[in-house]
C-alpha cells in the first residue's frame, strides 16, 4: 500500500498542537494553541467542533468521563466540561516563570498527565545558569509534581508501549531525550540522549510511538515526519504538504492512520506563512504502522 496524505476540511490553525485520538469515542482532539481553541474531528460524520478556552492551550488528556477533558492551559491544569465549555482549575503550579506557559503533554500508561513549560524566549540560555522551565506531572491525587527542570521549550512528550520509557524534547537542544520511567512508582530515571537531530537539520516538535516501539517525530524545519527505531536510528522520512508540521497522533478504527497538525502563525511574528497548506490538519494512510490507545486521566 502506498502512502497517501489527505487534508481534513477544518480550516487553518495558527498553531495546531496536542493531537490526541480518542479510541473510545472514535474522534480526534487537537488544539489551536494561540487562539485558545480545543478542537474535535469525528471522521464518521466529518463534524468539526470547537471549544474556546480562557487561555492558551498547550495540550490535552483524555478523561475517564467522556464528557470531559484535562487541559494544560497557560497557567495550570484544568478540567474541561465539553457539555458546557467551561474550564475549572485543578492546580496551578506556583513556579511557572513570568511570560511562560504550559505546552506539550501526554498521559503515562497509568493515566497521570505530564506537561512542560515553554519560556517567553526559549532561544536564549544564559551561561552557567539554569533555565526556569520545568516538566510537571499531574498525579492521580490531583497534585502536581516536578519531574525535571532547566527546560526552555517542552515538546515531544510520549511513552514507550510498556510505559518504561519517557521520550521528551527540549526543542532548542536539537536532540531527543529518553528517561527510564517506573510506572508503578512514578520515579523518573536520569536523562540520556536518544537521537541527535543536528544532522537532520531540524528541531523536534510533537511525537508519538507505534505498537512496535518506534518513535514518530515532526521536524518542522525540514517539513517532515521521521520514524526512529527504538534504538534511536532514523528509519524513514515522510515529507509533509505543510511547511511546519507540529504534532502527530495515530488514530482511526485500527489506529493505523497518522494525524498531523501544523502551524501557520506562531503569534509572535517569528513564524508566519501565507501558504494555505500551513495550519491544516492532515491524515496519512498506508504507513504500515499502528499506534496505541492513549491512556485516560485517572484522578
Amino acid at each position: 500500500m502506498s502512502v497517501e496524505i489527505q487534508r481534513i476540511d477544518s480550516g487553518r490553525d495558527m498553531v495546531g498542537e496536542g493531537a490526541l485520538w480518542d479510541s473510545r469515542q472514535k474522534c480526534l482532539y487537537w488544539v489551536d494553541a494561540i487562539r485558545g481553541l480545543i478542537r474535535r474531528y469525528v471522521p464518521a460524520s466529518g463534524a468539526i467542533s470547537d471549544w474556546k478556552m480562557p487561555e492558551h492551550v498547550g495540550s490535552l488528556a483524555l478523561h475517564d468521563d467522556d464528557d470531559k477533558l484535562i487541559a494544560a492551559l497557560r497557567d495550570g491544569f484544568y478540567e474541561v466540561c465539553l457539555k458546557t465549555g467551561t474550564a475549572s482549575v485543578i492546580v496551578r503550579p506556583d513556579d511557572i516563570p513570568d511570560g511562560a506557559r504550559l505546552n506539550d503533554g501526554k498521559t503515562d500508561r497509568q493515566g497521570r498527565f505530564l506537561s512542560g513549560v515553554i519560556l517567553s524566549n526559549p532561544w536564549v540560555r544564559e551561561e552557567g545558569k539554569k533555565c526556569g522551565g520545568k516538566l510537571y506531572r499531574l498525579n492521580q491525587d490531583r497534585r502536581v509534581e516536578v519531574l525535571d527542570d532547566d527546560i526552555r521549550l517542552s515538546n515531544g512528550t510520549c511513552f514507550s508501549p510498556s510505559g518504561d520509557r519517557l521520550y521528551f524534547t527540549d526543542s532548542p537542544d536539537l536532540e531527543i531525550r529518553v528517561y527510564d520511567y517506573d510506572g508503578a512508582t512514578g520515579k523518573l530515571g536520569k536523562r540520556r540522549r536518544f537521537a541527535d537531530l543536528k544532522a537532520l537539520g531540524s528541531l523536534a516538535d510533537g511525537a508519538t510511538v507505534d505498537a512496535e516501539g518506534c518513535l514518530w517525530v515532526t521536524l518542522p524545519q525540514i517539513s517532515a515526519i521521521v520514524q526512529f527505531s527504538p534504538e534511536g536510528q532514523p528509519l524513514r522520512t515522510i515529507e509533509t504538504p505543510c511547511k511546519m508540521p507540529v504534532c502527530v497522533s495515530f488514530g482511526g478504527e485500527n489506529l493505523d492512520e497518522l494525524y498531523v497538525t501544523s502551524l501557520s502563525d506562531s503569534g509572535n511574528g517569528r513564524l508566519v506563512s501565507d501558504d494555505p497548506a500551513c495550519g491544516g490538519l492532515y491524515r496519512i494512510t498506508g504507513l504500515g504502522a499502528r499506534g496505541l490507545a492513549e491512556s485516560r486521566f485517572r484522578g
